[in-house]
């Protein structure tokens, strides 16, 4: 076994990757280098098996309406997975159509209503008459990120007691037009409408590549201690 070979599981890359969005990998990967870590990612597409335990950091990019239906007729199968892994608070980060397909339902413009995982309490409405599309500046945890949006999917929290939002909205729209805030932190998920790539900030980048090898060093203790 390779202690120093850290895992990253890439949720449906062939299908859920706008807007630069594997970059936020590539990012991960080449930090993670510069601290001594290999990087092994693994695509998991339809029909893969998939244990998100075997990994240190679960990838889910974002997709337009069409790929979002397709991924959400597979997705159920690795429901029970994921919710033990995140709530077992577990390096992960979802942009766009992955953030919006771990909360109840995505209904789009056509009526259609695509069901989430119901991991998260949240959920999102397609808003034809309001496109949140440009630049977008918001305050984290970890100080002020950049990015860009571009999506009428509009997101709710159904419980803010469990829910935090990633940030605090300075330009742009972030999750709704209402609430002023963007994206979701919950434990060490992360949920973001952020592309260009989200992880060119190096605050947030960093921050998650620390928790990615908190979860590794314990992944490992673990896997040793087994033996």
């Amino acid at each position: 076994m390779n202690e120093n070979l850290i895992k990253i599981a890439y949720l449906y890359e062939d299908l859920m990757n706008t807007y630069g969005d594997s970059g936020d990998v590539k990012i991960l990967s080449f930090l993670l280098k510069r601290q001594g870590y290999d990087t092994q990612v693994d695509n998991i597409s339809l029909g893969d098996e998939f244990n998100a335990f075997d990994y240190d950091f679960v990838f889910f990019g974002g997709g337009q309406d069409f790929e979002q239906t397709v991924v959400a007729k597979d997705l159920p199968r690795h429901k029970l997975t994921l919710d033990k892994y995140i709530n077992g608070g577990n390096p992960m980060l979802c942009i766009c159509g992955g953030y919006q397909l771990m909360g109840d339902y995505y209904k789009t413009n056509s009526g259609i209503t695509i069901k989430g995982l119901g991991i998260l309490p949240l959920h999102t409405v397609f808003k034809a008459d309001k496109r949140m599309i440009g630049d977008t500046r918001y305050m984290t945890e970890w100080g002020e990120v950049t990015a860009f949006e571009n999506h009428s999917g509009q997101t709710y929290f159904d419980n803010t007691n469990k829910l935090h939002p990633l940030g605090e909205m300075i330009e742009g729209y972030g999750n709704n037009p209402q609430d002023h805030v963007e994206g979701l932190r919950y434990r060490n998920f992360i949920g973001s409408y952020s592309h260009g790539p989200l992880l060119k900030n190096t605050n947030v980048a960093n921050a998650i590549a620390e928790m990615i090898i908190k979860r590794h060093q314990d992944r490992i203790s673990d896997e040793n201690a087994v033996k």
